[in-house]
């Protein structure tokens, strides 16, 4: 300290220390939002009842109950073993699951015969569990490096099964046993971005290292094949079972999550150019050459064909319409007509049901919750410290963004349909289930970076193993 005279005296024992920053916790804010997204789902659930019979729907109190009950057991739990977690992450998956609950009922009205809400209930009570499960279990993220090539190895044989089922709808993506469906490739993704995390972040110097030379560009070099040999084999044979399977959509998002963990480990942005080179070849090649995906890209190029031939309008032409009769503030909940898309107005369109019923306002809205859940992925990403850590959060939040993206691109005719349910929104029980489990890891890892920030890095002595080594 000095003293007036302009002394420097040096700091004794009795001096106190500067005050240590503390992150706050904020799982009161946790608690807040989540009780206001139970309040948002439930009041959705209300209006739809009040919109179609005039009064609130009697089992209400029953959806408003359960459902605050389930938010709340996970809330707690948080709580109590991820206590630094990034507090939008819960209350965002939470409002998401209800309103896609609502919106699954506002059409279970118009389809007596076919009622999917029960199911979605029983299937989002069913991720909810799982969510709790790993966050009770997982106590260190870096853990599940251990496993990245039996996680692969999984992911194929999940890829593979659907192959002996008969398609439906034109595609082999479902597993149907005595009534029990089931999507396999919804829990492969994460498998596979758990491999690629693995293989990459003990390989990221490697793979970064300027290899063959590519022709006269001397700035696109490869590296060498041993390195990147391993990573492409097995991407190409998750993407050919795709391909037999006539499932393009989760073909472009897996690839997709290859190239964005490929430049997030190396840094070098001639991987997104390759990456989109090759996208383009190859949907051109598959539009052209597969007849299922043939007739999707003639229906994305002119929507209204089947109109100007007397046939009616298809269900990209009746999304359109959805979308263009909600207008900027919507119909309101039960007052619109985009059941008429058809048997798939409750998983591929169901955000057709939501622009059309809740307008232009609160589609932005759907698309700004998704938007902060990619964002706060990407920071957990950025604060964590160990190259797993990063690249796992990584390409968790590009799973969602993909995904929003390839569907909202869909039913809008931004792109061709590809026929993947929309993250939470969507009728689709493996889909709900996944979406659970990826926002489970996701706050396991913000909890540890968080803590980091906050009490400093783990010791190496808690270290959860040694990493995957190089091929």
């Amino acid at each position: 300290m000095t003293t007036k005279a302009g002394t420097t005296l040096a700091a004794g024992p009795s001096d106190p220390s500067p005050p240590a920053v503390r992150l706050l916790r904020r799982r009161g804010v946790e608690f807040t939002l989540t009780v206001v997204a139970v309040l948002l789902s439930v009041s959705g659930y209300c209006a739809v009842g009040l919109a179609k019979n005039g009064t609130v729907p009697p089992g209400a109190t029953d959806y408003g109950a359960g459902l605050g009950v389930l938010a709340l057991l996970t809330h707690l739990v948080v709580r109590l073993r991820a206590p630094y977690a990034d507090p939008l992450l819960l209350p965002i998956a939470v409002l998401l699951n209800g309103l896609g609950l609502v919106l699954i009922h506002r059409l279970d009205l118009e389809t007596p015969a076919d009622q999917a809400a029960p199911a979605q209930l029983n299937w989002s009570t069913l991720g909810m569990a799982l969510f709790i499960m790993v966050v009770v279990l997982l106590r260190d993220h870096r853990v599940l490096a251990r496993y990245a090539y039996v996680s692969v190895v999984a992911a194929l044989v999940l890829l593979a099964l659907p192959i002996l089922f008969p398609p439906v709808n034109g595609a082999r993506i479902w597993v149907r046993i005595a009534g029990f469906s089931l999507q396999p490739g919804e829990f492969a993704k994460v498998l596979l971005a758990l491999f690629f995390a693995g293989y990459l972040a003990a390989n990221r110097n490697a793979l970064a290292y300027a290899g063959r030379q590519i022709w006269r560009f001397k700035r696109l070099q490869l590296p060498t094949g041993r390195v990147l040999g391993p990573i492409v084999t097995i991407w190409l044979l998750s993407v050919g079972v795709l391909v037999l399977e006539r499932d393009l959509g989760t073909s472009l998002l897996f690839f997709g999550l290859f190239v964005i963990m490929l430049y997030v480990a190396t840094g070098r942005t001639g991987w997104i150019a390759v990456g989109l080179l090759l996208a383009c070849v190859g949907a051109v090649a598959v539009g052209w050459l597969e007849p299922h995906v043939h007739s999707r890209v003639e229906d994305w190029l002119n929507p209204f064909a089947s109109i100007e031939a007397g046939q009616g309008p298809g269900q990209l032409a009746q999304s359109l319409f959805s979308f263009a009769a909600g207008g900027l503030l919507g119909t309101g909940l039960g007052l619109g007509h985009s059941v008429l898309i058809g048997f798939a107005a409750k998983s591929d369109f169901i955000l057709a049901t939501a622009g059309e019923e809740l307008g232009l306002a609160g589609l932005a809205a759907i698309f700004l919750l998704y938007a902060l859940l990619v964002e706060r992925g990407f920071r957990t990403g950025l604060a964590l410290r160990d190259p797993f850590g990063r690249l796992l959060a990584t390409g968790l939040a590009s799973i969602i963004a993909l995904q929003v993206f390839v569907i909202a691109g869909g039913v809008t005719g931004l792109i061709p349909l590809t026929g993947m349910p929309m993250p939470f929104l969507a009728q689709g029980g493996s889909s709900v289930v996944t979406n659970w489990i990826i926002v489970a890891l996701l706050i396991r890892m913000s909890d540890s970076a968080r803590r980091q920030a906050d009490t400093g890095p783990v010791p190496p002595s808690t270290s959860t193993g040694p990493e995957v080594r190089s091929a």
